[in-house]
């Protein structure tokens, strides 16, 4: 009883009730952020993530520029009917090169954290030209136009070069062979080893199938690539974290 008589006092006082709300507030506040400021990373650091390469990080533009996320998240969360249905749950470090991230909320179309060879690139081709065709209820618009704009890494290193301003870990020599990794990727007759090295599991081919490298070649490449990237057979959480 003397506890709530003390309560008492507190909820009929303004000025207390104020005063201990903040003080409350704060100090939850500082057990929260202080921990923060002695760590190095907030991520945890996951084998097999890299920064994108110049084909799939122009896919990621085009994705963003069309208003894909706006319809698709890349967000699995920990629960048993998401992860059933995409695949193992997302994890920051998957994200971690992305500006602004795609994470996300709504859903209109289906999750896209784990689409990368799901479908084969014949199948994203026709996807993008038709969606009804592939998916009769889609309410998704046609985007077959991508297939005829073709585009040239002219501006490529720069791009590299903004994104290492942000954070991204690309090398001096990541944004000088920016064009040519870009071209070697969507040409499997070129020699495209170097570019393996610069970004491992990077896949290789003409991705929409037709002449020249298009946005569809792109956006295809980056599509193809999301949710690949980390071995989910041998990763194992960091139990410190």
């Amino acid at each position: 009883m003397a506890i709530l008589d003390k309560h008492k006092v507190l909820e009929k006082n303004a000025t207390l009730l104020l005063v201990f709300s903040f003080l409350v507030v704060t100090i939850g506040g500082i057990v929260e952020i202080a921990p923060l400021f002695y760590l190095e990373n907030t991520i945890e650091e996951v084998d097999g993530v890299r920064p994108y390469s110049p084909l799939e990080l122009t896919g990621r533009d085009i994705y963003v520029r069309e208003g894909c996320y706006v319809c698709h998240s890349q967000m699995i969360r920990p629960m048993r009917d998401e992860v059933e249905r995409y695949g193992h749950y997302s994890l920051a470090a998957e994200s971690m090169y992305d500006r602004p991230f795609q994470w996300g909320s709504k859903r209109t179309g289906p999750d896209l954290a784990r689409v990368g060879g799901r479908y084969s690139d014949e199948w994203h081709v026709d996807h993008l030209r038709d969606p009804q065709a592939v998916v009769p209820e889609s309410v998704m618009p046609k985007y077959g136009f991508l297939e005829d704009n073709l585009i040239e890494p002219d501006h490529i290193g720069d791009l590299l070069s903004t994104h290492a301003l942000l954070g991204v870990p690309y090398t001096d020599e990541m944004i000088e062979t920016a064009a040519a990794d870009f071209r070697a990727q969507a040409d499997p007759d070129s020699d495209y080893d170097d570019m393996l090295e610069r970004y491992p599991g990077a896949q290789v081919r003409n991705f929409d199938g037709q002449p020249g490298i298009s946005e569809a070649d792109a956006l295809i490449a980056y599509l193809q690539m999301l949710g690949t990237l980390v071995d989910f057979s041998t990763f194992e959480p960091d139990a410190n974290r």
